[in-house]
């Protein structure tokens, strides 16, 4: 797979749909060195899953019945937003843990909506058997070749913006961001993959050789808390991860408090995961390592405007 192209072609489709998140440079947060941030939080429905929905829909030939995805929440709600965008159906697949403000967010866009009882993986079974009923294209949230290239374009953008850090922490649920930075860094940055102790896929997955089954909880399961590694970021994190750590939620709930306490910025436990590395020491840099972190999702439950 020549994932520099994919990536290259996916910025070229993605251009004018997807914002360009701002980056910025922060000291604080209990920690004695700076950190390189990119708010990708800010991008279209609070996440960075606009990329890849957007370059899933304008690299295929959707039929008819439209599309289709299932979603822990903020896939859904990219792939409802960017199908509107383009004049697509869509119909939306999420569990009840989504929560009431990632379920508002998806039927404000005007798709079709399926809550369904579970986690993310009953979710996942409706929209397969919904595409098998119509026809509608599915849309994969993390394990399909146009997805991880659309999510590769944030890495792309980044670098493109000046980031200088030797290591990049990037937090992980299905592994669909953190395979589109492996896939575009390809080992000239390290890249740093973290998740809570109680959904940790990827680190699970790295133990034993291959993707398998874990339990999922904890206060970022309706974002992290993919059952199973996508194995495109399997084969990619073999390659090319640097590390896997765990934190635990109190970690990301400090994480979470301390970005809204000191840079006034509102995100999701999921959002504040990568920086919890830091926070909580899970991952120590090395004297004069610089690090990065990706600041990746705003939907934060309760919706603070109600």
């Amino acid at each position: 797979m020549d994932w520099l192209s994919e990536i290259e072609a996916a910025r070229a489709r993605v251009r004018g749909h997807v914002v360009k998140t701002p980056v910025l440079e922060v000291t604080g947060f209990g920690l004695d060195y700076p950190v390189e941030m990119k708010l990708e939080q800010m991008q279209h429905t609070g996440s960075f899953k606009a990329r890849g929905a957007f370059n899933t829909l304008l690299s295929s030939d959707v039929p008819e019945g439209g599309v289709v995805a299932a979603s822990g929440g903020n896939h859904g709600a990219a792939v409802a937003y960017a199908a509107h965008a383009l004049g697509i159906p869509a119909h939306i697949f999420v569990p009840e843990m989504a929560g009431p403000t990632k379920i508002g967010l998806i039927r404000s866009t005007g798709a079709e909506l399926s809550v369904v009882a579970g986690e993310y993986a009953n979710a996942l079974a409706g929209a397969e058997a919904h595409e098998q009923d119509t026809g509608a294209m599915q849309i994969h949230a993390y394990d399909a070749v146009p997805t991880v290239a659309g999510q590769g374009t944030c890495m792309a953008e980044w670098e493109e913006q000046g980031l200088q850090a030797d290591t990049v922490l990037i937090a992980v649920g299905g592994g669909g961001l953190i395979a589109g930075a492996l896939a575009w860094l390809q080992g000239v940055r390290k890249i740093v993959a973290v998740e809570p102790e109680t959904s940790c896929a990827l680190n699970a997955a790295l133990e034993v050789g291959a993707p398998v089954d874990v339990e999922v909880s904890g206060v970022a399961a309706n974002a992290l808390g993919a059952r199973r590694i996508g194995s495109i970021c399997h084969g990619l994190a073999e390659k090319h991860l640097h590390r896997s750590v765990t934190v635990t939620d109190e970690a990301i709930i400090a994480a979470r408090d301390a970005l809204w306490r000191e840079r006034r910025q509102l995100v999701e436990p999921a959002g504040a995961t990568a920086l919890a590395a830091l926070m909580s020491r899970a991952y120590v840099p090395a004297p004069g390592e610089r690090v990065a972190v990706l600041v990746c999702g705003a939907n934060v439950a309760p919706d603070p405007l109600g």
